[in-house]
């Protein structure tokens, strides 16, 4: 039997329901044991960062990916597509009809991993702790819409909004919405450290060596009550340090299932191979990569400049050469498959070219060649990072109208640094926190940013912004959000690279693969179960 590549048909951009591979080989942590999980994500406790898993804080999708299994939310992605629907909540809904109060009522008996009872006080808590805290991550800011939490009863959570948010229902479904427990989470302080408390499928210990988690154990939680179905009684999630360590892993049968991020290389060599102990699953992901700039530097202060660098990036050369056919151009910040997707940048720009590039720069007075340094995060986001890069800096330098360097630093590091204003250009990539327009233009270019950024449109987040969330059918809401799309494409606080697969390798004996990634990329490590010989 050949290796089999399973390729997961996208259903509006989403995943959609198939069968998961299956098999007889022997999985790598044997037998009846827990099923090992393979993840290059590294977990750090640092001075500038100390509380890397408290929901009112964390906002990477490595962290999400821990407290998705942990931290239980009011409401839930589905399985394969669709809209978001109750968790811990048994109903939710839009009581008025301008989508400004969401009411939301509680399953019954529903408790704490400990035992203790969850009550409508815990939700409202656990949302203005978030929202009190304004953690420097920014990931309070998905809910920035929330004017007053009223509790009624024991059951019954009642969200009065500022302004009307087609989109709440889905940011009510993301970790820093979690249900968290008074007693293990202070009002006025993160949680810092790796302890995980909440009512989520499973429960966490920690293995953490020298401020990071290394080792990860998810055990079935005897006291969950919500919409999954749990199918295992334990996985152990294992950080290594790069795609190489974790293949090596896979191969020698230390782990049954390799996630994020595995190499273009891996992937390649994967395909190919006739080894049918391994499967290896490619579904459609919602991934960006872009350039973000400090507009307030003096190097890119200039929209000129940042114009350029839009008018030269070959898209199609960089994706050829660095990733091949597990990425596509990207020319917007909202993917190709959401609805209310625009070609913005290409549009604006066309075919990159030197000739208009010099014009714009030539036009705004701008001495030739712009130095620059471009920093990129060396763990983050995989090993084809670096020669993502590389290729940036060659099609710039190539030009002859900048003077590009490259500049390296683990996550740890990077985002502190990129959070306090210290690059003037970097590299990020973004998972998405719900599968809507919103999602990928609000957390860029709204008040408290996630990226820190000083750019500023009013157009955008007082008219356009608030127009767009209105709209409960989002098809109503694309000439809003085609504006937003255009003035990024003008002003350039971001560039576009690319929009992503995903991949995930599992040794054959491992069922529910074709679930275990959602289409933003969240880990369901509940879907992952042994399969039987056959």
């Amino acid at each position: 039997m050949n290796r089999k590549t399973l390729v997961l048909p996208a259903v509006i951009g989403l995943l959609a329901p198939v069968l998961a591979a299956c098999g007889g080989s022997d999985g790598g942590s044997g037998g009846g044991d827990g099923i090992v999980v393979g993840t290059t994500d590294r977990f750090t406790a640092s001075q500038e960062a100390p509380a890397p898993l408290d929901p009112a804080y964390a906002y990477d999708v490595g962290t999400w990916n821990i407290l998705r299994q942990t931290v239980q939310t009011l409401m839930i992605q589905p399985r394969g597509d669709g809209e978001p629907v109750p968790e811990a909540a048994e109903s939710c809904r839009f009581t008025d009809t301008g989508n400004e109060r969401y009411a939301c009522t509680l399953r019954k008996d529903l408790k704490f991993a400990n035992g203790d009872a969850i009550t409508a006080e815990d939700v409202k808590y656990s949302i203005d702790r978030a929202r009190s805290l304004k953690a420097d991550s920014g990931v309070f800011a998905l809910l920035s819409t929330v004017d007053t939490v009223e509790t009624k009863g024991d059951r019954e959570v009642i969200f009065h909004l500022k302004t009307a948010d087609a989109t709440f229902p889905y940011k009510l479904s993301t970790p820093v919405a979690g249900i968290v427990n008074p007693d293990d989470y202070q009002r006025g302080k993160l949680r810092d450290g790796f302890d995980v408390d909440g009512s989520g499928p499973y429960t966490m210990s920690a293995d953490v060596k020298n401020d990071e988690l290394v080792d990860a154990v998810f055990t079935k939680n005897p006291n969950y009550k919500g919409t999954l179905k749990v199918n295992n009684e334990k996985v152990e999630l294992r950080s290594f340090e790069d795609a190489d360590a974790m293949g090596t892993a896979l191969n020698d049968g230390d782990i049954d299932v390799m996630s994020r991020t595995m190499s273009p290389e891996q992937i390649e060599k994967l395909s190919a191979s006739s080894d049918d102990d391994v499967d290896l699953v490619e579904m459609p992901g919602l991934e960006i990569r872009y350039l973000a700039f400090n507009t307030t530097a003096a190097t890119v202060k200039t929209k000129a400049v940042r114009q350029a660098m839009a008018q030269i990036v070959n898209r199609s050369e960089l994706v050829s050469k660095v990733y091949g056919s597990e990425a596509e151009p990207l020319y917007s910040l909202v993917p190709a498959s959401i609805t209310g997707h625009s070609n913005s940048f290409f549009n604006k720009y066309g075919d990159p070219s030197k000739a208009k590039a010099q014009a714009l720069l030539t036009k705004a007075s701008i001495t030739t060649p712009v130095k620059l340094t471009l920093h990129y995060t060396t763990d983050h986001y995989g090993a084809a990072t670096k020669n993502e890069f590389e290729q940036l800096q060659k099609q710039l330098n190539d030009s002859g109208l900048f003077d590009v360097s490259i500049k390296g630093a683990p996550w740890a590091t990077f985002r502190p640094a990129e959070q306090k204003g210290e690059y003037d250009v970097y590299g990020m990539g973004w998972f998405p926190d719900f599968p809507d327009a919103d999602n990928y233009l609000a957390p860029f270019l709204d008040k408290d940013n996630f990226l820190g950024s000083p750019y500023a449109n009013s157009e955008i987040r007082n008219t356009l912004i608030p127009e767009s969330r209105r709209e409960a059918d989002r098809l109503s809401a694309t000439s809003s959000l085609t504006d937003i799309q255009d003035i990024v494409a003008d002003d350039v606080p971001v560039l576009p690279l690319w929009q992503g697969k995903q991949y995930v390798a599992a040794r054959d004996d491992v069922t529910g693969t074709a679930y275990v990634l959602n289409s933003s990329s969240t880990l369901q490590l509940w879907e992952l179960s042994r399969g039987v010989s056959g």
